[in-house]
Protein backbone atom coordinates (compact mmCIF):
# COMPACT_ATOMS: atom_id res chain seq x y z
CA UNK A 1 0.00 0.00 0.00
CA UNK A 2 1.41 3.45 -0.87
CA UNK A 3 2.87 5.16 2.06
CA UNK A 4 1.93 8.68 2.99
CA UNK A 5 2.48 10.59 6.15
CA UNK A 6 -0.50 12.87 5.84
CA UNK A 7 -3.49 12.87 3.58
CA UNK A 8 -3.66 16.62 3.57
CA UNK A 9 0.07 17.24 3.07
CA UNK A 10 1.31 19.04 0.01
CA UNK A 11 3.54 16.14 -0.88
CA UNK A 12 0.60 13.77 -1.02
CA UNK A 13 -1.46 16.10 -3.16
CA UNK A 14 1.45 16.49 -5.56
CA UNK A 15 2.04 12.73 -5.78
CA UNK A 16 -1.68 12.06 -6.33
CA UNK A 17 -1.93 14.65 -9.02
CA UNK A 18 1.07 13.21 -10.88
CA UNK A 19 -0.39 9.70 -10.86
CA UNK A 20 -3.95 10.52 -12.12
CA UNK A 21 -4.91 9.22 -15.54
CA UNK A 22 -6.56 12.26 -17.12
CA UNK A 23 -8.08 10.16 -19.88
CA UNK A 24 -10.42 8.53 -17.36
CA UNK A 25 -13.45 10.24 -15.72
CA UNK A 26 -12.94 11.69 -12.31
CA UNK A 27 -14.95 10.46 -9.33
CA UNK A 28 -16.73 13.24 -7.47
CA UNK A 29 -16.77 12.58 -3.76
CA UNK A 30 -17.60 14.48 -0.66
CA UNK A 31 -15.61 13.49 2.38
CA UNK A 32 -15.12 14.77 5.84
CA UNK A 33 -11.58 15.45 6.95
CA UNK A 34 -11.06 16.20 10.61
CA UNK A 35 -8.51 18.45 12.16
CA UNK A 36 -6.22 20.85 10.49
CA UNK A 37 -5.89 18.71 7.40
CA UNK A 38 -9.42 19.62 6.14
CA UNK A 39 -9.55 21.03 2.64
CA UNK A 40 -11.02 24.50 2.72
CA UNK A 41 -11.83 25.58 -0.80
CA UNK A 42 -12.43 29.24 -1.39
CA UNK A 43 -15.98 30.56 -1.87
CA UNK A 44 -15.47 30.78 -5.62
CA UNK A 45 -14.85 27.01 -5.78
CA UNK A 46 -17.46 25.86 -3.26
CA UNK A 47 -19.66 24.15 -5.83
CA UNK A 48 -17.82 20.85 -5.87
CA UNK A 49 -14.57 19.13 -4.97
CA UNK A 50 -13.11 17.50 -8.02
CA UNK A 51 -10.11 15.73 -6.46
CA UNK A 52 -9.33 12.05 -6.59
CA UNK A 53 -7.25 11.39 -3.48
CA UNK A 54 -5.85 8.22 -4.98
CA UNK A 55 -5.19 6.59 -1.60
CA UNK A 56 -6.61 3.16 -2.40
CA UNK A 57 -4.60 0.26 -3.81
CA UNK A 58 -4.22 -0.02 -7.54
CA UNK A 59 -6.83 -2.22 -9.14
CA UNK A 60 -7.31 -3.89 -12.46
CA UNK A 61 -9.72 -1.24 -13.63
CA UNK A 62 -8.99 0.98 -16.59
CA UNK A 63 -7.87 3.87 -14.41
CA UNK A 64 -5.65 1.77 -12.25
CA UNK A 65 -7.22 3.15 -9.08
CA UNK A 66 -10.52 2.83 -7.26
CA UNK A 67 -12.46 5.76 -5.75
CA UNK A 68 -13.28 6.13 -2.13
CA UNK A 69 -16.48 4.28 -1.35
CA UNK A 70 -19.56 6.61 -1.11
CA UNK A 71 -21.85 6.47 1.86
CA UNK A 72 -24.78 6.71 -0.60
CA UNK A 73 -26.04 3.59 -2.34
CA UNK A 74 -26.14 5.26 -5.75
CA UNK A 75 -25.41 8.70 -7.09
CA UNK A 76 -26.14 10.34 -10.43
CA UNK A 77 -24.51 13.25 -12.15
CA UNK A 78 -26.98 15.40 -14.10
CA UNK A 79 -24.30 17.85 -15.13
CA UNK A 80 -26.23 20.68 -13.46
CA UNK A 81 -24.17 23.37 -11.81
CA UNK A 82 -25.82 26.17 -9.86
CA UNK A 83 -23.91 29.30 -10.63
CA UNK A 84 -26.28 31.79 -8.97
CA UNK A 85 -28.41 30.91 -5.96
CA UNK A 86 -30.53 34.05 -6.34
CA UNK A 87 -31.67 33.00 -9.80
CA UNK A 88 -32.41 29.51 -8.51
CA UNK A 89 -34.65 30.84 -5.76
CA UNK A 90 -36.50 33.04 -8.24
CA UNK A 91 -37.07 30.07 -10.54
CA UNK A 92 -38.40 27.95 -7.68
CA UNK A 93 -40.71 30.72 -6.50
CA UNK A 94 -42.00 31.37 -10.03
CA UNK A 95 -42.70 27.67 -10.63
CA UNK A 96 -44.50 27.34 -7.30
CA UNK A 97 -46.56 30.44 -8.06
CA UNK A 98 -47.67 29.04 -11.44
CA UNK A 99 -48.83 25.79 -9.86
CA UNK A 100 -50.61 27.75 -7.12
CA UNK A 101 -52.48 29.88 -9.68
CA UNK A 102 -53.53 26.77 -11.64
CA UNK A 103 -54.81 25.11 -8.47
CA UNK A 104 -56.71 28.27 -7.49
CA UNK A 105 -58.37 28.52 -10.93
CA UNK A 106 -59.42 24.87 -10.72
CA UNK A 107 -60.96 25.49 -7.31
CA UNK A 108 -62.87 28.57 -8.50
CA UNK A 109 -64.25 26.86 -11.60
CA UNK A 110 -65.50 23.80 -9.76
CA UNK A 111 -66.52 24.97 -6.32
CA UNK A 112 -67.31 28.67 -6.39
CA UNK A 113 -70.46 29.94 -8.25
CA UNK A 114 -69.40 32.59 -10.73
CA UNK A 115 -72.88 34.05 -11.36
CA UNK A 116 -74.19 35.63 -8.19
CA UNK A 117 -76.75 37.83 -9.95
CA UNK A 118 -80.34 36.71 -9.72
CA UNK A 119 -80.53 36.39 -13.47
CA UNK A 120 -78.10 33.47 -13.53
CA UNK A 121 -78.17 30.90 -16.27
CA UNK A 122 -78.96 27.28 -15.54
CA UNK A 123 -77.20 24.33 -17.06
CA UNK A 124 -79.70 24.21 -19.95
CA UNK A 125 -79.75 27.99 -20.26
CA UNK A 126 -83.53 28.16 -19.86
CA UNK A 127 -83.35 31.75 -18.67
CA UNK A 128 -81.97 32.81 -22.03
CA UNK A 129 -84.69 30.84 -23.81
CA UNK A 130 -87.44 32.64 -21.87
CA UNK A 131 -85.83 36.01 -22.49
CA UNK A 132 -85.55 35.43 -26.24
CA UNK A 133 -89.14 34.16 -26.41
CA UNK A 134 -90.35 37.39 -24.81
CA UNK A 135 -88.18 39.49 -27.13
CA UNK A 136 -90.12 37.91 -30.01
CA UNK A 137 -93.26 39.65 -28.73
CA UNK A 138 -91.34 42.90 -28.42
CA UNK A 139 -90.57 42.62 -32.12
CA UNK A 140 -94.32 42.43 -32.92
CA UNK A 141 -95.19 45.74 -31.30
CA UNK A 142 -96.48 48.56 -33.44
CA UNK A 143 -97.29 52.13 -32.58
CA UNK A 144 -95.00 54.54 -30.75
CA UNK A 145 -92.35 52.28 -29.26
CA UNK A 146 -90.71 53.12 -25.92
CA UNK A 147 -87.10 54.24 -25.89
CA UNK A 148 -86.04 51.15 -23.94
CA UNK A 149 -87.51 48.74 -26.49
CA UNK A 150 -85.24 45.70 -26.64
CA UNK A 151 -85.49 45.26 -30.41
CA UNK A 152 -83.29 48.08 -31.66
CA UNK A 153 -84.00 47.64 -35.36
CA UNK A 154 -87.74 48.25 -34.86
CA UNK A 155 -89.21 51.74 -34.99
CA UNK A 156 -92.60 53.43 -34.78
CA UNK A 157 -95.15 51.95 -37.17
CA UNK A 158 -98.87 51.83 -37.96
CA UNK A 159 -99.38 55.32 -36.60
CA UNK A 160 -102.43 55.84 -38.83
CA UNK A 161 -104.13 52.52 -38.05
CA UNK A 162 -107.87 53.00 -37.63
CA UNK A 163 -108.00 56.09 -39.82
CA UNK A 164 -109.36 55.02 -43.18
CA UNK A 165 -112.02 56.10 -45.61
CA UNK A 166 -114.63 54.20 -43.60
CA UNK A 167 -113.44 54.42 -39.98
CA UNK A 168 -111.84 56.92 -37.66
CA UNK A 169 -110.64 55.24 -34.48
CA UNK A 170 -107.30 54.94 -32.68
CA UNK A 171 -105.98 51.41 -33.13
CA UNK A 172 -102.29 52.18 -32.73
CA UNK A 173 -100.71 49.51 -30.54
CA UNK A 174 -99.88 45.82 -30.54
CA UNK A 175 -99.37 44.04 -33.87
CA UNK A 176 -99.56 40.29 -33.35
CA UNK A 177 -98.73 39.01 -36.83
CA UNK A 178 -97.18 35.91 -35.28
CA UNK A 179 -97.85 33.38 -37.99
CA UNK A 180 -98.38 35.50 -41.09
CA UNK A 181 -96.10 36.94 -43.71
CA UNK A 182 -97.61 40.39 -43.38
CA UNK A 183 -98.38 43.21 -40.97
CA UNK A 184 -102.08 42.51 -40.38
CA UNK A 185 -103.47 42.93 -36.86
CA UNK A 186 -105.94 40.26 -35.75
CA UNK A 187 -107.83 40.85 -32.52
CA UNK A 188 -108.52 37.13 -32.04
CA UNK A 189 -104.85 36.15 -32.01
CA UNK A 190 -104.00 39.19 -29.88
CA UNK A 191 -106.57 38.15 -27.27
CA UNK A 192 -105.45 34.52 -27.33
CA UNK A 193 -101.81 35.53 -26.83
CA UNK A 194 -102.68 37.95 -24.03
CA UNK A 195 -104.69 35.26 -22.23
CA UNK A 196 -101.93 32.67 -22.37
CA UNK A 197 -99.16 35.05 -21.35
CA UNK A 198 -101.31 36.16 -18.42
CA UNK A 199 -101.90 32.55 -17.42
CA UNK A 200 -98.16 31.89 -17.30
CA UNK A 201 -97.68 34.86 -14.96
CA UNK A 202 -100.54 33.72 -12.73
CA UNK A 203 -98.98 30.27 -12.39
CA UNK A 204 -95.27 31.15 -12.44
CA UNK A 205 -94.92 34.77 -11.37
CA UNK A 206 -92.30 33.83 -8.78
CA UNK A 207 -90.24 32.04 -11.42
CA UNK A 208 -90.43 35.07 -13.71
CA UNK A 209 -89.35 37.24 -10.80
CA UNK A 210 -86.42 34.95 -10.01
CA UNK A 211 -84.99 35.43 -13.51
CA UNK A 212 -85.81 39.18 -13.57
CA UNK A 213 -88.39 38.83 -16.37
CA UNK A 214 -91.61 39.57 -14.47
CA UNK A 215 -91.83 43.24 -15.38
CA UNK A 216 -90.82 42.41 -18.94
CA UNK A 217 -93.70 40.01 -19.55
CA UNK A 218 -96.17 42.27 -17.73
CA UNK A 219 -95.23 45.06 -20.13
CA UNK A 220 -95.97 42.76 -23.09
CA UNK A 221 -99.32 41.72 -21.61
CA UNK A 222 -100.32 45.32 -21.01
CA UNK A 223 -99.41 46.23 -24.58
CA UNK A 224 -101.90 43.61 -25.76
CA UNK A 225 -104.65 44.41 -23.27
CA UNK A 226 -104.37 48.14 -24.06
CA UNK A 227 -104.98 47.38 -27.72
CA UNK A 228 -108.00 45.21 -26.91
CA UNK A 229 -109.47 47.99 -24.78
CA UNK A 230 -109.33 50.15 -27.92
CA UNK A 231 -110.68 47.37 -30.13
CA UNK A 232 -113.78 46.89 -27.94
CA UNK A 233 -116.30 49.75 -27.96
CA UNK A 234 -119.27 49.02 -25.65
CA UNK A 235 -122.80 50.00 -26.51
CA UNK A 236 -123.58 53.64 -25.88
CA UNK A 237 -127.10 53.86 -24.47
CA UNK A 238 -127.30 57.63 -24.90
CA UNK A 239 -126.63 57.48 -28.61
CA UNK A 240 -127.99 53.98 -29.20
CA UNK A 241 -124.64 53.09 -30.73
CA UNK A 242 -124.26 49.27 -30.84
CA UNK A 243 -121.36 47.30 -29.47
CA UNK A 244 -118.37 47.26 -31.79
CA UNK A 245 -115.36 44.96 -31.93
CA UNK A 246 -112.58 45.88 -34.32
CA UNK A 247 -111.45 42.49 -35.50
CA UNK A 248 -108.76 43.31 -38.04
CA UNK A 249 -106.50 46.09 -39.29
CA UNK A 250 -104.89 45.67 -42.70
CA UNK A 251 -105.36 43.05 -45.35
CA UNK A 252 -105.85 42.70 -49.08
CA UNK A 253 -107.39 45.15 -51.50
CA UNK A 254 -109.84 44.64 -54.32
CA UNK A 255 -107.42 46.44 -56.60
CA UNK A 256 -104.33 44.28 -57.16
CA UNK A 257 -102.38 47.33 -58.32
CA UNK A 258 -102.78 49.03 -54.96
CA UNK A 259 -100.20 48.30 -52.25
CA UNK A 260 -101.52 46.32 -49.29
CA UNK A 261 -100.35 43.85 -46.65
CA UNK A 262 -100.66 40.88 -49.02
CA UNK A 263 -99.05 41.96 -52.28
CA UNK A 264 -96.50 44.30 -50.72
CA UNK A 265 -95.13 42.77 -47.56
CA UNK A 266 -92.54 45.15 -46.16
CA UNK A 267 -91.12 46.58 -42.96
CA UNK A 268 -93.92 47.93 -40.73
CA UNK A 269 -92.01 51.20 -40.45
CA UNK A 270 -92.27 51.68 -44.24
CA UNK A 271 -96.05 51.26 -44.58
CA UNK A 272 -97.57 54.29 -46.30
CA UNK A 273 -100.75 52.83 -47.78
CA UNK A 274 -104.25 52.97 -46.30
CA UNK A 275 -105.05 49.95 -44.15
CA UNK A 276 -108.54 48.48 -44.12
CA UNK A 277 -110.34 48.08 -40.77
CA UNK A 278 -112.88 45.30 -40.11
CA UNK A 279 -115.64 45.85 -37.51
CA UNK A 280 -117.86 43.19 -35.88
CA UNK A 281 -120.81 43.43 -33.53
CA UNK A 282 -121.57 41.43 -30.38
CA UNK A 283 -122.85 38.46 -32.38
CA UNK A 284 -119.21 37.55 -33.10
CA UNK A 285 -119.34 35.30 -30.03
CA UNK A 286 -116.02 33.52 -30.58
CA UNK A 287 -114.09 36.77 -30.88
CA UNK A 288 -115.96 38.29 -27.93
CA UNK A 289 -115.37 35.24 -25.71
CA UNK A 290 -111.63 35.30 -26.37
CA UNK A 291 -111.39 39.01 -25.60
CA UNK A 292 -113.34 38.44 -22.35
CA UNK A 293 -110.81 35.78 -21.36
CA UNK A 294 -107.93 38.15 -22.14
CA UNK A 295 -109.41 41.00 -20.08
CA UNK A 296 -110.12 38.68 -17.13
CA UNK A 297 -106.74 36.94 -17.08
CA UNK A 298 -104.86 40.23 -17.47
CA UNK A 299 -106.81 41.74 -14.57
CA UNK A 300 -105.35 39.03 -12.32
CA UNK A 301 -101.84 39.92 -13.48
CA UNK A 302 -102.42 43.59 -12.62
CA UNK A 303 -104.51 43.01 -9.49
CA UNK A 304 -102.23 45.29 -7.49
CA UNK A 305 -103.10 48.13 -9.87
CA UNK A 306 -106.73 48.34 -8.81
CA UNK A 307 -107.61 51.09 -11.29
CA UNK A 308 -106.31 49.27 -14.34
CA UNK A 309 -107.55 45.86 -13.16
CA UNK A 310 -111.00 47.35 -12.51
CA UNK A 311 -111.04 48.81 -16.02
CA UNK A 312 -110.30 45.40 -17.51
CA UNK A 313 -112.96 43.62 -15.43
CA UNK A 314 -115.58 46.24 -16.30
CA UNK A 315 -114.90 45.78 -20.01
CA UNK A 316 -114.94 41.98 -19.68
CA UNK A 317 -118.30 41.94 -17.90
CA UNK A 318 -119.86 44.36 -20.37
CA UNK A 319 -118.70 42.33 -23.38
CA UNK A 320 -119.66 38.96 -21.85
CA UNK A 321 -123.16 40.17 -21.00
CA UNK A 322 -123.96 40.99 -24.62
CA UNK A 323 -121.99 38.16 -26.24
CA UNK A 324 -123.48 35.38 -24.09
CA UNK A 325 -127.07 36.28 -24.99
CA UNK A 326 -128.75 34.11 -27.60
CA UNK A 327 -132.17 35.09 -28.89
CA UNK A 328 -134.04 35.70 -32.12
CA UNK A 329 -132.72 39.24 -32.13
CA UNK A 330 -129.19 38.26 -31.16
CA UNK A 331 -127.95 35.17 -32.94
CA UNK A 332 -124.52 34.01 -31.83
CA UNK A 333 -122.03 32.96 -34.43
CA UNK A 334 -118.42 32.90 -35.63
CA UNK A 335 -116.94 36.18 -36.71
CA UNK A 336 -115.14 34.57 -39.65
CA UNK A 337 -118.48 33.53 -41.14
CA UNK A 338 -119.60 37.15 -41.46
CA UNK A 339 -118.30 40.08 -43.45
CA UNK A 340 -116.31 41.41 -40.47
CA UNK A 341 -114.01 38.37 -40.49
CA UNK A 342 -114.09 37.34 -44.12
CA UNK A 343 -110.40 37.97 -44.71
CA UNK A 344 -109.47 36.67 -41.26
CA UNK A 345 -110.86 33.25 -42.21
CA UNK A 346 -107.89 32.83 -44.53
CA UNK A 347 -105.56 33.01 -41.53
CA UNK A 348 -107.53 32.29 -38.34
CA UNK A 349 -110.71 30.55 -39.42
CA UNK A 350 -112.98 29.78 -36.47
CA UNK A 351 -114.98 26.54 -36.37
CA UNK A 352 -117.12 27.33 -33.31
CA UNK A 353 -117.87 29.84 -30.57
CA UNK A 354 -119.15 27.89 -27.55
CA UNK A 355 -115.69 26.90 -26.40
CA UNK A 356 -114.61 30.58 -26.41
CA UNK A 357 -117.65 31.63 -24.39
CA UNK A 358 -117.16 29.03 -21.60
CA UNK A 359 -113.43 29.84 -21.71
CA UNK A 360 -114.24 33.52 -21.17
CA UNK A 361 -116.83 32.69 -18.51
CA UNK A 362 -114.35 30.56 -16.54
CA UNK A 363 -111.69 33.28 -16.55
CA UNK A 364 -114.26 35.92 -15.62
CA UNK A 365 -115.23 33.80 -12.61
CA UNK A 366 -111.60 33.61 -11.50
CA UNK A 367 -111.24 37.37 -11.72
CA UNK A 368 -114.53 38.30 -10.02
CA UNK A 369 -115.62 35.17 -8.07
CA UNK A 370 -119.11 35.86 -9.38
CA UNK A 371 -120.76 32.43 -9.68
CA UNK A 372 -122.98 33.69 -12.49
CA UNK A 373 -120.06 33.26 -14.86
CA UNK A 374 -119.20 29.81 -13.47
CA UNK A 375 -122.83 28.81 -13.94
CA UNK A 376 -122.61 29.72 -17.61
CA UNK A 377 -119.34 27.81 -18.08
CA UNK A 378 -120.57 24.62 -16.42
CA UNK A 379 -124.08 24.63 -17.91
CA UNK A 380 -122.76 25.07 -21.45
CA UNK A 381 -119.78 22.77 -21.05
CA UNK A 382 -121.46 19.76 -22.69
CA UNK A 383 -122.63 21.93 -25.61
CA UNK A 384 -119.03 23.00 -26.20
CA UNK A 385 -117.96 19.35 -26.11
CA UNK A 386 -120.50 18.50 -28.80
CA UNK A 387 -119.28 21.39 -30.95
CA UNK A 388 -115.63 20.26 -30.83
CA UNK A 389 -114.31 18.87 -34.10
CA UNK A 390 -113.25 15.23 -33.96
CA UNK A 391 -109.90 16.18 -35.51
CA UNK A 392 -109.23 18.65 -32.69
CA UNK A 393 -110.04 16.55 -29.63
CA UNK A 394 -107.43 17.08 -26.95
CA UNK A 395 -105.79 19.91 -28.89
CA UNK A 396 -105.39 23.36 -27.39
CA UNK A 397 -104.73 26.27 -29.72
CA UNK A 398 -106.31 29.50 -30.88
CA UNK A 399 -109.35 27.69 -32.40
CA UNK A 400 -110.05 25.22 -29.59
CA UNK A 401 -110.23 26.33 -25.94
CA UNK A 402 -112.16 23.34 -24.63
CA UNK A 403 -109.08 21.50 -23.42
CA UNK A 404 -107.84 24.50 -21.44
CA UNK A 405 -111.31 25.09 -19.98
CA UNK A 406 -111.36 21.48 -18.77
CA UNK A 407 -108.15 22.13 -16.86
CA UNK A 408 -109.55 25.30 -15.27
CA UNK A 409 -112.71 23.50 -14.10
CA UNK A 410 -110.68 20.53 -12.84
CA UNK A 411 -108.56 22.94 -10.87
CA UNK A 412 -111.69 24.35 -9.23
CA UNK A 413 -112.86 20.86 -8.31
CA UNK A 414 -109.58 19.86 -6.69
CA UNK A 415 -108.92 23.06 -4.76
CA UNK A 416 -112.41 24.35 -3.93
CA UNK A 417 -114.80 21.41 -4.40
CA UNK A 418 -117.84 23.62 -4.88
CA UNK A 419 -120.16 20.61 -5.15
CA UNK A 420 -123.75 20.99 -6.37
CA UNK A 421 -124.73 22.20 -8.94
CA UNK A 422 -121.26 22.12 -10.52
CA UNK A 423 -120.30 18.53 -9.75
CA UNK A 424 -121.48 17.04 -13.05
CA UNK A 425 -119.51 19.49 -15.16
CA UNK A 426 -116.50 19.20 -12.84
CA UNK A 427 -116.57 15.40 -13.04
CA UNK A 428 -116.81 15.50 -16.83
CA UNK A 429 -113.94 17.94 -17.13
CA UNK A 430 -111.83 15.93 -14.65
CA UNK A 431 -112.34 12.66 -16.55
CA UNK A 432 -111.43 14.33 -19.84
CA UNK A 433 -108.36 15.89 -18.24
CA UNK A 434 -107.31 12.45 -16.95
CA UNK A 435 -107.64 10.97 -20.42
CA UNK A 436 -105.70 13.84 -21.91
CA UNK A 437 -102.84 13.44 -19.44
CA UNK A 438 -102.75 9.70 -19.95
CA UNK A 439 -102.57 10.16 -23.70
CA UNK A 440 -99.40 12.17 -23.14
CA UNK A 441 -97.76 9.57 -20.88
CA UNK A 442 -96.46 6.06 -21.48
CA UNK A 443 -97.91 3.05 -19.66
CA UNK A 444 -100.49 5.13 -17.83
CA UNK A 445 -103.18 3.21 -15.97
CA UNK A 446 -106.38 4.85 -14.79
CA UNK A 447 -107.29 4.12 -11.19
Amino acid sequence: MPQSSSVGSPQHAKTAASEVDYNQPLAFVHTTISGAGRLLPSSSHWNSIEIDYNILPQSSGPSGYESLPSKFSKSYDFNVIVTDKTHLRRCVYATASVFLVIALCFFLLHFVPLHKHRNHRSVKNLTLAVNQALVFFDAQKSGVLPKNNLVRFRGDSGLKDGNSSTTNVDLVSFSPSFFNRNNIKFSLSTAYTTTLLSWTVIEYHEKYDDIAELEHIKDIIKWGSDYLLKAFVPRNSSTSSPTKIYSQVGGASNDAKVENDINCWQRPEDMRYERHVSVCDSTAADLAGEIVAAFSAASLVFKNDKVYAGKLIKAAEALFDVASKNSTSHIQGMYTSSDCGKQASEFYNSSGFKDELIWGGAWLFFSTWNKTYLDYATINFDAAVQEELSSEKGIFYWNNKLTATMILLTRLRFFLDLGYPYEDAFESSTNRTDLLMCSCLTNCNLI
